[in-house]
């Protein structure tokens, strides 16, 4: 009932090459911690200009090197999210998790496309991303894991869906900019955890990349408390934390909020959110 992940962040440039065999590197570094499950943040195949260039149908070249990661180390690997080929033109942000032996276990399509404007910049993701239509959650051993990529992290009714299907770790791999990640990634990422009663996972992108953007980092691991139990310093890097399933049961008989869901509101979900 316990769980070692490895949250992965990097920092991403337009050369999908060395982006993907400096993910394969950090793969073999979280294996070696013994993840048991390793994750991947959110674009970490391509982050430029030219994204439908660099598109790749799935299964293809990029999710096919990780897939055969997750052979070799007999692990379960999130491929945070990788640029797929799409219709008319446009692409998908796809992530895609792997079991031990190399069979796929889900694919989810980012829904909320990212298209604001702010100081830090302008950000139009569906000029170039059709957005994905479905809940998907997968299962790591004992553990059912909810599915979601960065922008998303701003719609609660996502992870209560999540919930409602018996998610007991959120997946959150990002490319969160600098000028809203100062105030606002941390905070969404404990509610989230808070909220659902679940370990929140985070791999982030930190640092600039083409063209000329500023990604905040800070990749993470909450607990159900909404508590910090894992953090990276600035740079590529591995971050290793231990889930445990006991832990969220206490949160769960501290607080069952889950159970106290009104019906107006589709409740409850049920205590713990557990799958038989």
């Amino acid at each position: 009932m316990r769980l070692r992940v490895a949250a992965i962040q990097m920092n991403t440039q337009d050369n999908k090459e060395s982006n993907v065999a400096r993910a394969e590197t950090l793969i073999d570094e979280a294996a070696a911690g013994g993840a048991r499950f390793v994750a991947m943040p959110e674009y970490c195949n391509y982050l430029g200009e030219d994204k439908p260039g660099n598109a790749e149908s799935i299964p293809g070249p990029t999710t096919e090197r990780f897939r055969r990661k997750a052979i070799q180390h007999g692990i379960y690997l999130h491929c945070g999210s990788v640029i797929e080929t799409g219709p008319n033109g446009k692409v998908y942000n796809t992530t895609v998790v792997y079991d031990p032996k190399g069979n796929e276990l889900g694919r989810y399509r980012k829904i909320h496309l990212y298209d604001v404007s702010h100081l830090g910049g302008q950000y139009c993701e569906s000029t170039v991303v059709e957005p994905g239509d479905g809940v998907v959650t997968v299962d790591v051993d004992d553990w059912r894991v909810g599915l979601s990529i960065c922008y998303d992290i701003r719609f609660p009714e996502l992870y209560r869906a999540l919930a409602e299907r018996g998610a007991q770790i959120l997946m959150i791999p990002a490319a969160f900019t600098l000028y809203t990640g100062k105030d606002h990634w941390e905070v969404l990422q404990r509610a989230r955890a808070i909220e659902n009663a679940a370990f929140v996972i985070c791999p982030a992108q930190f640092g600039s990349h083409p063209p000329a953007k500023q990604s905040f980092g800070n990749t993470m691991v909450i607990d159900p408390w909404g508590t910090v139990i894992a953090r990276a310093q600035e740079g590529d890097t591995v971050v290793l934390a231990d889930l445990d399933m006991e832990y969220r049961s206490e949160v769960l008989k501290k607080v069952p909020a889950l159970d106290h869901r009104h019906p107006l509101f589709g409740g409850p979900v049920g205590r713990a959110g557990v799958h038989g």
